[in-house]
């Protein structure tokens, strides 16, 4: 916006009571412009902002409530009232079917109007601020949003690219960390499912009974506990996309249900006699090998074939080094802006240790490390005495290895810059120590930290 003033364009023929209106108006912190005919006021709305039109319903070239009709598909987010000499219930029905705000007497409603322009003004700015959220998601989830430029991951996005526009079932293989659910909402985002819902659930987090009802839904009554009807997220993300991360955990049993989603787009859900129709596109994600799982019994081979249309392979960390930096700068912005801290640049040993470390948890692992370094530092730059003690003396072989006593002290410090970090908050400093919270109050109680 180039203004934050609340910006509305009065629409009348009677220059007086215009002119009135718009003192008015402005008075209450307004921004007016003013047009005299709808093929002026049209001109208007294309060459500047507004947010509401205050409109007469009879002008010199028609008629405000077919207005609105033409107007609201061009400009769905701008909010319309009427303003009428002549009350009349048909037109006022007529103009809010066509979407009007409202629809008011001219000189006896005049009390209402400003009330009614800050209440159109509240909705426009929802509105803006719901569409300023969906492009932030639809940035943060785009394929522009995965980082990488080795040629492994470079594959892995030109095959998503290239499955996302049509309706095939996707399955992501990588270890655990590796991002498999940002390329499930990239797919989806890139599809024409997009603006339709994303749901995502991850199968080894639950036991089967409840993983059943998670995606199934049930009818009440069904078992102890099920007072209500409840719809399974498969239901839920009907039009639209179902992530099923870590599909390798689903037990066996169900197995035989989400294969006839996929085979006749039903399922029945626990407690009830009748399928329900689903029109659904399945994302799936392991880090185990399915083959291996259907040789070993574990996982029906039909499922593996019906989910293994097209696989995309997503590599670890390790397998993608010279991503690292571009990774761990783009953790450092975002952990900096998060803690208001002005720490623009790594040293070259720090960077030459992360990309030594084997990243076993893949970019989650570095995410962290990176975000524990943010809080640890006390300069402008990332250094080495900012990494994990275990990261510190990588491939060094001049580092001995530290005594009891020396680690104890770092340990000491370690929890001592968290908890200023944290401002005495311990919940949080043993969530970032990655701690439970009665180990940190034993260690505050060994270390004596204040």
């Amino acid at each position: 916006m180039s203004s934050t003033l609340k910006k509305v364009l009065v629409i009348d023929d009677e220059i007086k009571l215009r002119n009135l209106l718009a003192r008015i108006i402005r008075a209450e912190g307004f921004d007016v412009i003013e047009a005299g005919t709808l093929k002026e006021g049209s001109k208007l709305l294309a060459t500047k902002e507004v947010d509401i039109i205050l409109c007469d319903v009879k002008l010199p070239d028609g008629n405000g409530v077919d207005f609105i009709s033409l107007i609201k598909p061009v400009y769905p987010s701008v909010e319309i009232i009427l303003l009428t000499a002549y009350g009349n219930v048909a037109d006022g029905v007529k103009a809010i079917k066509n979407g009007a705000f409202d629809y008011i007497m001219k000189g006896d409603d005049n009390d209402r109007i400003i009330p009614l322009l800050n209440n159109a003004y509240e909705k426009v700015n929802l509105q803006k601020r719901v569409e300023k959220l969906e492009e932030q998601v639809g940035k943060r989830y785009s394929f522009e949003s995965i980082l990488g430029s080795s040629s492994l991951i470079q594959d892995a996005i030109n095959l998503a690219k290239r499955v996302a526009p049509t309706d095939a079932t996707v399955l992501l293989l990588g270890e655990t960390g590796t991002g498999k659910e940002v390329f499930a909402q990239a797919i989806h985002n890139n599809s024409k499912r997009s603006g339709k819902p994303f749901m995502a659930l991850n199968c080894s987090a639950f036991g089967k009974e409840i993983l059943e009802s998670e995606i199934f839904g049930h009818k009440a009554g069904a078992f102890t506990g099920a007072i209500k009807d409840k719809k399974g997220l498969i239901e839920e993300a009907s039009t639209g996309t179902l992530f099923l991360d870590e599909i390798g955990e689903m037990h066996i049993d169900l197995q035989s249900k989400l294969l006839r989603v996929l085979e006749t787009s039903e399922f029945i859900k626990v407690g009830d006699t009748k399928s329900t129709k689903v029109s659904v596109r399945i994302v799936a994600a392991t880090n185990r090998d399915l083959q291996l799982e259907v040789k070993e019994g574990k996982f029906r081979e039909d499922l593996y074939y019906r989910l293994n249309v097209f696989t995309i392979y997503l590599p670890g960390l390790r397998d993608r080094k010279k991503d690292i930096p571009l990774l761990a700068n783009h953790f450092l912005e975002i952990f900096a802006n998060k803690s208001n801290r002005q720490i623009t640049k790594m040293s070259d040993e720090f960077l030459s240790n992360l990309q030594k470390h084997d990243w076993k948890g893949n970019i989650r692992e570095l995410k962290n490390v990176m975000e524990r370094a943010v809080i640890l530092s006390d300069s402008d730059e990332l250094t080495i005495n900012d990494l994990p003690i275990d990261m510190q003396s990588l491939h060094n072989d001049s580092n001995k290895l530290l005594s009891a006593f020396d680690l104890a002290s770092v340990e000491k410090l370690h929890i001592q810059r968290v908890m200023n970090h944290c401002k005495g908050n311990k919940t949080e400093a043993a969530r970032l120590l990655n701690i439970g919270l009665t180990t940190l109050y034993r260690k505050i109680e060994e270390y004596k930290i204040n």
